[in-house]
């Protein structure tokens, strides 16, 4: 399926179930390659994006802000085609909106206050002289 005909697609289901393709739509084109812990960590981030709300009050909003995560930088003709790895993301999705619902106290978090990440190939400015968490090929930072 083409990216740019599932997040179409989000904006006619309910909220929870938008959520949940948005964040799995996510983590498949940010992460599909990573281990399970940078997947998870990769949706602990656009979560708590979401709860701060300066990115948007859904899942779905935060991860389509303009230039912030994969799914607005990644052409809207690209294929998804790996359904292993896209149903693994759901999963992962599911899981961690989940684990979201927990009070602040029971939430299992692995990258604690980071709102942002980055490939560990590249430096981006707003990373310089932020301590960083790295999973995989992934460092992730507290910026806000």
């Amino acid at each position: 399926m083409k990216l740019s005909m599932l997040l179409w697609l989000t904006t006619l289901m309910p909220q929870p179930v938008a959520d949940q393709a948005c964040l799995a739509t996510t983590v498949y084109l940010e992460a599909r390659s990573e281990p399970t812990n940078g997947q998870l960590a990769v949706a602990e981030v656009a979560l708590r994006r979401r709860d701060r709300g300066r990115w948007g009050d859904t899942v779905c909003k935060v991860v389509t802000s303009p230039h912030q995560f994969a799914t607005t930088t990644t052409p809207g003709s690209f294929e998804i085609t790996n359904l292993e790895a896209f149903n693994k993301a759901w999963q992962i999705a599911g899981m961690s909106i989940r684990n979201w619902q927990l009070p602040v106290a029971q939430r299992r978090m692995l990258v604690p206050r980071a709102d942002h990440f980055a490939t560990t190939a590249i430096s981006p400015a707003w990373s310089r002289n932020r301590p960083s968490v790295t999973i995989g090929e992934h460092a992730f930072y507290a910026v806000n």
